[in-house]
């Protein structure tokens, strides 16, 4: 099977489970394990946030960033499709007690306008109020899309001066930095708070981070305890996050060059793909015009040996490049997908 549905399916490599099995391991409650505290110092520094606690997901990590920001009865804004809208289970209702405002968005972006309409305060004072604004990037739901630097600029500049929080759920964060061609810092400095996964591009069996300054990130370590994150010698996947910062990284263009290609070969075979959208490791497939449906078509591509996912969207489908993905499964997904979608019902 040549296994695209998600950059989740990547397992430790050599190098990392060696670095998993020479781990120096403390007590991560009592904050003594020091391959956790390197890491913890480690991305805080390539964020550009003071500090940064290290949890077991990501889901984690933006949910307890909602609940810093805020109070029970109080606005997220989001985009509709964000993955703190409708990937984590009702979270922000559930945890923090927000109510959720989820807007239309362009690639996954929000306008300026479109945040200060959302969060124009209401003439009773009893009422709830906006409190947070989440951004995603690289933007799931719509294919992996970058917000560009300008327009992410301009859209927490609005959050500020209407006073809200801000949020980045950063889950893929070095994808948009590499697609960038810029530090990871420079596009998430300004937020109150950032998401960093390690169980995606990166290649760790788990973990993320969450950073912001110095007084968020106690009372984040509460916050963390509350949510049954706390871990003791937790060091042994931390030395996995570390191996990646080091490994990992600079080859995350290579996805992104793979999912490139594999879209180029998609599309002039008369496979339905935008390749505007195609900006990091993703590829969209849209079966409508294929006259198929989504589960038959997912079943279809299994059959013939291909692993894509389904997406928020009815007749999209997608494929994302990781790690365990080389040239060769490129050339051969390029061959098998056509062949599978385009093949007479019952063939």
């Amino acid at each position: 099977m040549i296994d695209l549905r998600s950059d989740t399916a990547t397992r430790p490599t050599e190098g990392m489970r060696r670095a998993i099995a020479d781990a120096a391991v403390g007590d991560e409650q009592k904050r003594e394990d020091p391959s956790v505290n390197a890491l913890q110092e480690r991305v805080a520094a390539l964020l550009g946030q003071e500090a940064a606690i290290f949890v077991p997901t990501a889901t984690m990590a933006n949910q307890i960033a909602l609940k810093l920001h805020s109070r029970p009865g109080d606005v997220l804004i989001a985009e509709e499709n964000a993955h703190v809208a409708i990937y984590e289970y009702g979270g922000a209702g559930a945890h923090a007690g927000l109510m959720t405002l989820g807007l239309p968005g362009d690639r996954g972006r929000l306008s300026p306008e479109q945040v200060r309409r959302a969060a124009e305060p209401s003439t009773k004072v009893a009422d709830q109020r906006a409190a947070i604004l989440a951004l995603e990037n690289t933007h799931n739901a719509s294919g992996g899309r970058v917000w560009p630097l300008e327009d992410l600029d301009e859209a927490v500049l609005s959050a500020r001066q209407l006073g809200l929080a801000v949020h980045l759920d950063g889950a893929r964060l070095l994808n948009a930095s590499t697609a960038l061609g810029v530090a990871p810092a420079e596009i998430s400095a300004g937020f109150d708070t950032v998401t960093l996964c390690l169980s995606k591009g990166l290649g760790c069996p788990l973990g993320a981070l969450l950073s912001g300054s110095g007084e968020l990130m106690e009372r984040a370590w509460r916050e963390k305890h509350l949510f049954g994150g706390a871990m003791r010698q937790a060091g042994i996947v931390a030395a996995a996050g570390l191996y990646a910062l080091d490994n990992h990284v600079g080859r995350l263009a290579d996805d992104h060059a793979r999912a490139r290609a594999l879209a180029e070969a998609l599309h002039a075979a008369g496979v339905p793909v935008d390749l505007e959208q195609v900006e990091t490791n993703f590829v969209q497939i849209d079966v409508a015009p294929l006259g198929l449906d989504r589960s038959d078509a997912i079943a279809r591509l299994g059959t013939a040996g291909v692993g894509l996912s389904s997406t928020p969207h009815p007749t999209l489908l997608r494929a994302v490049t990781h790690l365990e993905i080389g040239d060769e499964d490129i050339a051969r997904a390029s061959e098998l997908i056509p062949e599978a979608l385009f093949a007479p019902v019952g063939a």
